[in-house]
């Protein structure tokens, strides 16, 4: 089991998990472009319930080229986005990867919605491209 354990920006947000990944991702849809202010987000799916946070988060809720809900948890004093639930995705709780404390063991396998992605993105051919999400 892998130790997950970071926070925002400003340290008021904290959270930890001992928990392995279900999976570590690349997301280049819009609406990710857009709250990461740059080419994509990346994240590391935990199973829902097994993080544990301290410090106040607040949601922004949104909703996804496929239609389901996003609720996108971030600190509402620095503004880290930190988590993402996924209405249609119940079983993770989604956590980005550049709130981790140590990022050297992150890996992305998979990067969704590559028909959105920025042209100049080119990530290696281990990391499994779709051009939407898979069903």
């Amino acid at each position: 089991m892998r130790e997950i354990v970071g926070g925002c920006l400003c340290g008021k947000v904290r959270y930890s998990a001992t928990a392995d990944p279900a999976i570590i991702a690349v997301c280049h849809c819009k609406n990710c472009q857009r709250q990461s202010g740059s080419a994509f987000g990346t994240v590391v799916g935990v199973p829902r319930g097994t993080l544990n946070v301290t410090g106040t988060l607040r949601t922004y809720e949104d909703i996804s080229e496929t239609g389901n809900a996003m609720h996108r948890r971030f600190c509402p004093e620095c503004g880290s986005r930190v988590t993402t639930d996924a209405d249609g995705i119940p079983n993770l709780t989604f956590v980005m990867a550049g709130t981790l404390d140590d990022t050297s063991w992150v890996d992305p396998t998979v990067q969704f919605w590559c028909a959105s992605a920025q042209p100049w993105v080119s990530l290696p051919e281990k990391v499994q491209p779709f051009q939407k999400m898979p069903g």
